[in-house]
């Protein structure tokens, strides 16, 4: 009985992926950080992937493969679908290279990363917008490129794209003399992970890396955990450059067999990473950027004293979100409250309210007033940002006292999203 080979990226091929992107990739910066060195008493260093032309890693694949393509496949062209990264890399390979390229994306893709793609390969790429999440862009588009013959550039699950973003790890330890003791890496598909894991493995077995997933789409961690790959059933896309439901076969088997481990982090502990980059580094990464620096509090007291490498994937963030990122760290950090707050009908009800239930330094930050449903109380959806989350107690216990309390709607998802 014959045993399956399992895909393994050489050391070789690594290398010759290296040599083909030299003149098509930047050679990221690894530069540490002083304020998260500081933070967790280790020395944190930053592979700047968002500092790429296409702002993330994902050219390296992209074009990689593209680039050996045969002529009669590079007439015919490629397709490919994408929630954004993946397709910008395929387009500038698309204009580099001067082939074809037919680009689908979820519809609810953010206009600037649409844009992007249209900019980087001009004359050489169409947009196709179709369905609501990355899995349905990648079903149309499979159809599509068996229909017509044109080859399908996965956005991780390839050996040359594995190869091509194992580049990153061999740039990270030519950076550096001193030995890694870990790296953490964002998860989405996989590609990125499987392709880095697997050079350091041969290369530098004793750096410890660790895959990281958003709480809404653990896929590799599910999967690693049923010993087999799974298809979620539903997933949060928040995280659009870390979002699948179904990691790729090559990848699950390569990070099962390389990564010391894979956790999940909150999505609202993300945007608190975004924040805190834009503010105190001025610094601007997509919620898939920040997952590898989100991780560190979970490995706190493991990476003291260590050297420690964090993948700051990419930077295609859209201004537009800023409110939304705003309010899930907010949440997050149990400072935003949402209440169903039952006004007295009668005059100087709302002064009431907010003389003597909200603390000093309590903020309305949304009020919502519905039409009276009965002559003595009127229900009105309110929204506090307190100064600290240790002053919620307290004011729910001063709106019970003088009989304002409702209901509190930050643990009810379902009513929380209907009213607010």
């Amino acid at each position: 009985m014959k045993t399956k080979v399992i895909y393994r990226p050489t050391i070789e091929a690594i290398k010759k992926a290296s040599l083909n992107l030299q003149e098509v990739v930047l050679k990221t910066p690894l530069v540490k950080n002083d304020y998260y060195s500081k933070k967790y008493q280790s020395t944190i260093l930053f592979k700047r992937e968002d500092l790429q032309q296409v702002r993330s890693y994902k050219i390296r694949g992209a074009y990689n493969k593209i680039s050996s393509l045969t002529e009669n496949e590079r007439i015919k062209g490629v397709i490919c679908a994408s929630a954004g990264n993946h397709a910008q890399g395929v387009a500038l390979s698309c204009k580099l290279l001067k082939i074809h390229g037919v680009i689908y994306m979820p519809t609810p893709t953010p206009k600037q990363k649409i844009n992007q793609v249209k900019m980087f390969g001009e004359q050489y790429v169409d947009v196709v917008l179709i369905g609501d999440s990355f899995d349905d862009a990648k079903y149309a588009a499979t159809l599509e490129a068996e229909r017509l013959q044109k080859t399908f550039i996965h956005p991780f699950d390839d050996e040359k794209i594995i190869e091509g973003q194992a580049t990153v790890g061999l740039e990270i330890l030519e950076q550096t003399n001193a030995p890694i003791d870990y790296v953490f890496v964002p998860v989405g598909g996989g590609g990125l992970s499987s392709g880095l894991s697997s050079y350091f493995k041969q290369i530098s077995p004793n750096t410890k890396i660790i895959g990281v997933e958003p709480e809404g789409a653990p896929s590799m961690s599910a999967s690693i955990k049923a010993n087999k790959n799974i298809v979620l059933d539903s997933i949060d896309n928040f995280v659009d450059g870390a979002a699948v439901k179904r990691v790729g076969n090559l990848n699950f088997s390569l990070c099962k067999e390389n990564l010391h481990d894979m956790i999940t982090i909150p999505e609202g502990k993300i945007c608190q990473i975004i924040l805190d980059l834009y503010n105190k580094e001025a610094t601007v990464v997509e919620p898939a950027g920040a997952l590898s620096i989100a991780a560190l509090d979970i490995y706190e007291n493991e990476i003291k004293d260590k050297n420690v490498v964090c993948i700051v994937s990419g930077s295609n963030n859209d201004i537009t979100r800023t409110a939304e990122i705003k309010e899930r760290a907010l949440l997050y950090e149990n400072i935003k409250h949402y209440f169903i707050i039952r006004f007295p009908l009668r005059a100087g009800a709302l002064r009431e309210f907010v003389a003597d239930i909200l603390g000093p330094d309590d903020d309305i930050t949304h009020f919502e007033y519905t039409k009276k449903t009965n002559r003595y109380k009127g229900a009105a959806v309110v929204g506090l940002e307190l100064k600290s989350a240790n002053d919620l107690e307290p004011l729910i216990a001063r709106m019970k006292r003088h009989n304002f309390y409702g209901d509190y709607l930050n643990d009810k998802p379902d009513l929380f999203q209907f009213l607010v």
